[in-house]
């Protein structure tokens, strides 16, 4: 059961005003078109950002691949102080009488005989040039740099088009789930005023208490489809501030009059030949072919030889001081303390060829062959699919944007049929040729047709940039051509949660009960 319509319209009113207030408090609310909203997601669009970021990384792999084959410098040095000491001994033999049988004997004993201190300061420096003559790796990856960059500009170009694609439909679903609740919203209204007229005339007997119970159940069904439109609206618009960082409160809707165009060219094989070769998906798919391939013979390297030409140039300087002490009782009277300096100098001139031939590496280059090989086979694979998923996006694309076209006109004239059909229905109710029923299923219809003809025009809409998209000719340019046809501002309501629901007022009594 539902409140009077008096104490609905004091409830109506009340929260009218609530929405007002939260509106004026409400940050000041940005109008703008389909290319406006794009041009928002350009800059905050995470997506978009990242692949930007992985475009920019990925166009390092030429430099990368080109500085290898360059000659190859590299100096290093070291200096430092070291300081030794060192202690000798020598084993003696002295002869001693053993006390008890009074012979002689000797006995072995070590000495010390000298001790020597060694300090030295060493420096020394060396630079090293390598020019390579033959390397295979090398030389391929610099041939696969080419298809990394291209690799790159292409998948940059496919998130173009996704966030293309992603504002667009989510543009459109804001203003289809605008256009659902006001059609949901009209229908609630004119809900109410039958569930007031049946209210009256149950009290003065003209229908029977089952019109009212209809009209009211009429009225909690419109009532919940308020609120469901409601909060289709708010996760529209936050799917829509995912993309760009921005509430908006007012957008701008294609008018009635919109053209609807057939796609150019009218011809479905003429878009999915486009597709099966500029699908961006598709080539990205055939640049990972060619990458794979090219890894499979980086792999076969490991095979071949090396040939490199290198030159090194080495400088080195030792200063050192050596110090030997011989104990008193072995020192010659005539020989003095030794001290001695211990310098070395060295420069070292080299160039040659370096050769390098694998001979056994217990089965791994064997084995990166293999994996390589796989992977593109699987890479291969890929691209069979990605040319079957562009062909399926161009056909449903191309099926959709004529489909839409038809729907179109046929939903707009199911809301002029069904307006015309709620009239004759309450004209008939007046007379009492109709039940309140056969108005309720009449309007019904009429709100089902409003919400499908919002609907279908977006789709069409949607349809058109999904289909350049699968051919892979989707520019900013034409969602700047769609936007030509966006001429009617509209500003979309301040969705808060509902309130809760009064308790529902006691049924009405039969006449005389």
């Amino acid at each position: 059961m539902v409140p009077p319509h008096g104490e609905f319209m004091r409830t109506k009113s009340a929260l009218l005003a609530s929405c007002v207030a939260l509106a004026l408090a409400a940050p000041v609310a940005r109008g703008e078109n389909l290319l406006e909203v794009y041009q928002d997601a350009v800059k905050s669009d995470p997506l978009i950002r990242e692949a930007e970021a992985r475009r920019m990384a990925a166009l390092e792999a030429k430099p990368q691949a080109r500085g290898v084959l360059f000659p190859q410098l590299t100096v290093g040095g070291q200096a430092y102080m070291g300081n030794v000491d060192s202690e000798g001994f020598q084993r003696q033999f002295r002869e001693v009488t053993n006390p008890e049988t009074g012979e002689p004997s000797a006995v072995a004993v070590s000495v010390p005989f000298s001790n020597q201190t060694d300090t030295d300061r060493y420096w020394d420096y060396d630079a090293q040039l390598t020019q390579t003559l033959f390397r295979w790796d090398q030389w391929q990856r610099l041939k696969q740099a080419d298809s990394r960059v291209a690799l790159a500009e292409a998948n940059y170009r496919a998130a173009q088009q996704d966030l293309m694609v992603r504002v667009a439909t989510r543009y459109f679903d804001v203003l289809a789930a605008d256009d659902t609740l006001g059609a949901a919203e009209a229908t609630l209204e004119a809900v109410n005023r039958q569930l007031e007229q049946a209210e009256k005339r149950f009290e003065v007997g003209l229908i029977a208490i089952t019109d009212v119970q209809e009209a009211r159940a009429a009225h909690d069904s419109a009532t919940a489809g308020v609120i469901a439109a409601k909060r289709a609206l708010a996760s529209a618009q936050e799917y829509l501030r995912e993309l760009t960082g921005e509430a908006y409160l007012q957008l701008v809707k294609p008018a009635d009059s919109m053209p609807l165009d057939q796609p150019d060219p009218f011809d479905e094989q003429a878009w999915v030949d486009e597709a099966i070769e500029q699908n961006l998906s598709v080539v990205a798919a055939r640049l990972g072919v060619d990458i794979a391939k090219s890894n499979v013979k980086i792999a076969q390297a490991g095979h071949m030889p090396t040939l490199d030409l290198y030159a090194r140039y080495g400088e080195s300087d030792t200063t050192a001081d050596s110090l030997t002490r011989v104990p008193k009782e072995f020192q010659d009277p005539d020989i003095p303390v030794q001290s001695y300096p211990a310098d070395l100098n060295r420069v070292d001139d080299q160039i040659g060829v370096r050769l390098n031939i694998p001979i056994f590496s217990g089965g791994v280059t064997q084995s990166q062959v293999r994996e390589q090989t796989y992977l593109h086979r699987a890479e291969r694979e890929r691209l069979d699919g990605s040319i079957r998923s562009a062909e399926r996006q161009a056909r449903d694309s191309y099926l959709g944007v004529i489909a839409e076209k038809a729907r179109v006109k046929a939903l707009q004239q199911a809301v002029k049929s069904n307006q015309t059909a709620l009239e004759a229905t309450e004209a008939g109710f007046e007379v009492g040729t109709r039940t309140t029923v056969d108005v309720l299923l009449a309007r019904q219809r009429l709100f089902e047709a409003q919400r499908d003809y919002a609907r279908s025009r977006y789709d069409y809409l949607i349809n058109v940039v999904r289909l350049k998209s699968a051919a892979g000719v989707l520019m900013p340019p034409d969602l700047a051509a769609i936007n030509t046809n966006l001429t009617q501002p509209t500003t979309l309501p301040v969705v808060r949660p509902a309130p809760a629901t009064p308790p529902p007022a006691p049924a009405p009594k039969p006449p005389g009960g």
